[in-house]
């Protein structure tokens, strides 16, 4: 399917011609606190008549009270809220995947089952449909590949069709690809979705600053992006933005405001500097990462009580945001630089070297080792969690 067909097929599809000259708008995630809640109810009600199983049904009041009361929306919540929003604005959420019904350990309920008729007979859907396919761009087809162990098994496709598939046979896909699992020492086949995979995939040249108008294009150049939201409204807009992406979530709350109004995917979630820490030039170190590991950090830097090391989120991996990551480094001027992950340390020091106090400053490291197992097992990873952690505030 080329991009001429899509293009007199469906009135909007951008042409090869309009993507190479013409830069794209970032596709706004806005909503409004009525349409939330009203998409809340339907996501948390069944019919009359019908009888889910009772934990199940507590789950679904809960879920209908945090939306109704603006306050504690986790992750599943979100998800269904983006999914929600998306079908108000007519485009078709597809989801695939093993379990997505249920959703890795039971979080998603997207289809229910009375508990006391057969399944064949009697179930409702909430949203998604257990189908997906690239049709058109109204569609956000997202596959969920679990641990990561099914995209083991599909490396092939992944190489083909969505890494080199623009660049191969001249199509862009919208494809999401879910890998909601971290590495928290459950081991190999709890956590194999590691991300360092697809960032050998991407385009993002790492010793390149890009231009201002390559970053203002970044979003339509690159071959696809790959993010790891660590918040429930940036998995929301993650989902929202129908471009290639790669996600892996992380589990928090927050409130429903965050959601609402004009709101859109961060790509940098900067220190917010709370009054706890010493002023900004006193800042001895300036720690970047991305996921999970945020909470382990800012939990760590609590209970040491240090006031003189800042810690900032990539949102977003690839395509590298130059642009948000540049300017802020120069907050702190005195900090020494260190990225507690893989992958992004030569990026850093891209950014760095135009920054006004930091220029040539290479970044230090914390992370774990290389291995070839993709994930330890409890103890083991409780070790190297030890380890990482004295190292980022040594």
């Amino acid at each position: 399917m080329t991009k001429e067909w899509l293009s007199a097929s469906w009135p909007g599809f951008p042409t090869p011609r309009q993507l190479a000259e013409q830069t794209l708008p970032m596709r706004q995630t806005r909503s409004d606190g009525e349409t939330l809640k009203r998409i809340g109810r339907a996501v948390s009600q069944c019919p009359a008549g019908f009888t889910p199983h009772r934990n199940l049904a507590r789950i679904l009041a809960t879920r209908g009270k945090t939306v109704e009361e603006g306050r504690n929306i986790d992750w599943s919540t979100a998800e269904a809220l983006a999914f929600g929003s998306l079908a108000l604005e007519k485009v078709h959420v597809r989801l695939s995947g093993q379990d997505v019904e249920r959703g890795t350990f039971s979080q998603r309920h997207a289809i229910i089952h009375d508990q006391y008729v057969t399944p064949r007979s009697r179930s409702t859907a909430l949203l998604a449909s257990n189908s997906g396919t690239l049709v058109s761009p109204n569609f956000l087809p997202i596959w969920e590949a679990q641990f990561g162990d099914f995209a083991n098994n599909a490396q092939c496709i992944i190489d083909q069709f969505i890494a080199s598939g623009e660049r191969k046979w001249l199509q862009r896909t919208g494809l999401v690809v879910n890998l909601p699992h971290g590495y928290d020492g459950q081991g190999p086949e709890h956590s194999s979705g590691r991300l360092e995979r697809f960032l050998q995939l991407c385009d993002d040249h790492p010793h390149a600053f890009p231009s201002a108008k390559k970053i203002e294009r970044q979003h339509q150049d690159c071959n696809m992006q790959v993010v790891y939201p660590t918040t429930p409204a940036n998995y929301k807009a993650a989902h929202s933005l129908l471009l290639e992406s790669l996600v892996a979530p992380s589990e928090r709350t927050l409130p429903m405001i965050e959601m609402i109004g004009d709101t859109h995917f961060e790509r940098y979630l900067p220190e917010p500097h709370p009054d706890n820490l010493v002023a900004p030039e006193q800042i001895r170190r300036h720690i970047l990462c991305s996921g999970q590991i945020y909470y382990t950090l800012i939990q760590e830097r609590e209970q040491r009580g240090i006031e003189d090391v800042a810690i900032s989120r990539l949102e977003q991996l690839s395509p590298f945001p130059y642009d948000l990551i540049t300017p802020h480094f120069d907050k702190y001027p005195n900090a020494d630089l260190l990225w507690c992950q893989t992958y992004v340390g030569p990026r850093i020091l891209t950014a760095a070297n135009e920054t006004q106090y930091h220029r040539g400053k290479h970044p230090l490291y914390a992370g774990r080792e290389p291995t070839g197992s993709v994930a330890t097992g409890s103890k083991v990873h409780q070790k190297e969690i030890e380890s990482l952690l004295n190292s980022a505030f040594a």
